[in-house]
């Protein structure tokens, strides 16, 4: 059993997709306009996002103090509603589709160590929100995870490994609980 030594740790292999003033110039703005909540109005925020590489879709509504680690690593689908105190960690590609739910507080990492090296290592992986999916206040989706379309992780539930469609989730590990059903409105003649 070998005890961590954060003193070899090494992630010179990453790059994070952009340039140290680049990063830096994100870092400011992120501060100002993003984290600290003064702009609640999402045309400007998805103006600057898309200023910064961002793929932003139609309809975007971003809250007060939200936190995204790089803008262009990040694609957004149409109608995606991103709550209050959001963090998208995203250290790898963050995809998230149209009409995507993310509530207040969640969490979206795409990176993490590995505890099993004494180097402590650092491993990323994307992470994918298909068409639909609602991710619940202070929930967490970890690395390399897909949360397939129309699916639920329930309020503070952890999400460690893909959920199938229309899957209804929650606990930590999140367990699938039941499925949805959407219901689709008819069409008034």
């Amino acid at each position: 059993m070998a005890n961590v030594d954060l003193s070899t740790y090494n992630n010179s292999w990453y790059h994070p997709g952009a340039g140290i003033l680049k990063r830096s110039l994100w870092h400011m703005v992120n501060h100002l306009i993003f984290t600290h909540g003064l702009l609640p109005f999402s045309s400007l925020k998805i103006r600057i996002l898309r200023w910064f590489g961002a793929k932003v879709g139609l309809g975007v509504n971003i809250k007060p103090s939200v936190n995204i680690k790089y803008p262009w690593l990040l694609e957004l689908g149409d109608h995606v509603w991103i709550g209050e105190k959001v963090w998208i960690d995203n250290l790898a590609m963050v995809t998230i589709g149209s009409h995507v739910c993310l509530s207040q507080g969640a969490m979206l990492l795409t990176g993490n160590h590995d505890f099993s090296r004494s180097t402590f290592d650092l491993k990323v992986g994307a992470i994918s929100l298909e068409n639909g999916a609602w991710i619940g206040a202070k929930a967490i989706v970890c690395p390399g995870v897909l949360c397939g379309a129309h699916s639920i992780l329930s309020v503070a539930s952890v999400a460690t490994k893909n959920l199938e469609a229309h899957g209804i989730y929650r606990g930590n590990p999140a367990v699938k609980v039941k499925t949805r059903t959407v219901d689709i409105p008819t069409p008034i003649p």
